[in-house]
């Protein structure tokens, strides 16, 4: 159908670039609510916490991990956080295992 050279290359190019779009969503960076209100947002190793501290952790593409800071509530905890899909995000604070996981999803844009 497309037999000239520059319609196919436009075509193929527009066709990467929609794709990288999508694959840039499946990162943990964001904004992240609770169903209980709360909030917190990952920009890379930065992270604002749900109690509105400015710190960093280990960040990587589908994790991030900080150590709660000494002006907040349960000062010194682990915090781990693995992105389950490009919608939700398993939280688990502290070291336990089997200790109970919180499930956050993506905020809405107009939350």
């Amino acid at each position: 159908m497309f037999q000239h050279p520059r319609i196919r290359t436009a075509l193929a190019t527009a066709a990467v670039l929609a794709g990288a779009g999508v694959a840039r969503a499946d990162v943990i960076d964001g904004d992240w609510c609770s169903t209980e209100g709360r909030h917190f947002s990952i920009r890379g190793p930065n992270i604002v916490t749900p109690e509105g501290t400015k710190t960093e952790g280990n960040y990587s593409r589908h994790s991030f991990s900080y150590t709660i800071p000494p002006s907040e509530p349960s000062a010194g905890t682990q915090v781990f956080m693995v992105l389950l899909n490009e919608f939700t995000v398993r939280l688990r604070t502290g070291t336990d295992p089997a200790a109970p996981a919180q499930i956050w999803k993506r905020c809405d844009q107009t939350s």
